[in-house]
């Protein structure tokens, strides 16, 4: 975060395929921030959207200089777009929301005024979800999946949306993972946090572009940067295997011992040829995985590249 003037609040917001929300975005953050505070900025990120996204920052930039615009060399991931903006915010405090108006900016009253109890952060939780039911289940069995795996506390209610104080920012930069989730990140640096319900709605245009694919993927990326686990239970398993292949060669010695063996030898070499290469087969893959993302964390290449910025006078 830049060491230069200090806003009151910043607002950060990744956008994405949000050409028709954009105008309507930074009106009503406006109208809503402004009744907390005069001194604030609105830091939209272009995540190489496809449509016209750019076109409608440059837009509201041009009409407010509190309204700056990063636009990224491609498409990074909208965590990484997260982190591009927060790397220039100069609030006291920062608030992360999504573009698609989902998350409502009239909400970001109730979660200031939270933090006068002395919470650094302040989580949306969003009780009632606006969404269809399979994304709702879809979303159920990521967090359910990602917490178990990651040994944290994950919910479907609580996203990106949130006030968090500009302590709370610094250490999520300080990270360099290569690997980027807002919300573990949030919990992995501590902080005194609270939950507040808000009101969720509906998607206006388009579709999420959070499908199953990219779930999944998202959901092997973040388990694999941010947890041992899995690899901890491949000795579970590997444990496991052992004690089924004693109990296996029980059972056979008393079918031998029993005169019960139809064919010597058949049923043991197919069930341990392809159980065992099976196994064995699946710890090399989720090595190779670890291996994969030291490799790419080594190369220590940007999370992110800009490659325009409008309004932004922290610039030398």
């Amino acid at each position: 975060m830049t060491s230069r003037t200090k806003k009151m609040i910043t607002i950060v917001s990744p956008v994405y395929r949000a050409e028709k929300m954009i105008g309507d975005l930074c009106d009503r953050i406006t109208k809503t921030v402004e009744t907390i505070t005069p001194d604030y900025e609105i830091i939209l990120v272009d995540d190489g959207s496809p449509d016209q996204s750019w076109k409608e920052i440059e837009r509201c930039a041009l009409k407010d200089k509190k309204i700056k615009g990063i636009k990224l060399s491609r498409n990074f991931g909208q965590h990484q777009a997260i982190t591009a903006g927060l790397s220039l915010a100069k609030g006291e405090w920062v608030v992360v929301m999504d573009c698609d108006l989902q998350d409502r900016p009239e909400e970001i009253i109730k979660l200031y005024e939270k933090t006068k109890e002395g919470y650094s952060i302040v989580l949306a939780s969003r009780k009632d979800r606006n969404d269809g039911f399979f994304k709702q289940k879809l979303s159920e069995w990521f967090y359910k999946t990602l917490g178990y795996l990651t040994d944290t506390e994950q919910t479907p209610e609580v996203a990106n949306f949130g006030i968090y104080h500009k302590n709370v920012i610094e250490a999520i930069l300080s990270l360099k993972d290569y690997v980027r989730y807002f919300p573990t990140m949030v919990k992995w640096v501590g902080f005194k946090y609270v939950l507040v319900d808000v009101e969720h709605s509906r998607r206006l245009e388009g579709d999420s572009s959070y499908d199953l694919k990219k779930l999944i993927k998202l959901g092997i990326n973040v388990i694999i940067s941010f947890s041992d686990k899995p690899l901890r239970l491949t000795i579970r398993l590997g444990l496991l295997v052992t004690l089924m292949a004693l109990l296996f060669i029980v059972y056979n010695g008393y079918l031998y011992f029993t005169n019960q063996v139809v064919v010597m030898g058949y049923t043991s070499i197919i069930f341990s040829i392809w159980f065992i290469f099976g196994v064995m087969i699946t710890f090399i893959g989720m090595l190779g995985l670890y291996i994969g993302r030291i490799f790419d964390q080594v190369k220590s290449r940007p999370v992110f590249i800009v490659e325009k910025e409008l309004n932004n006078d922290c610039l030398a």
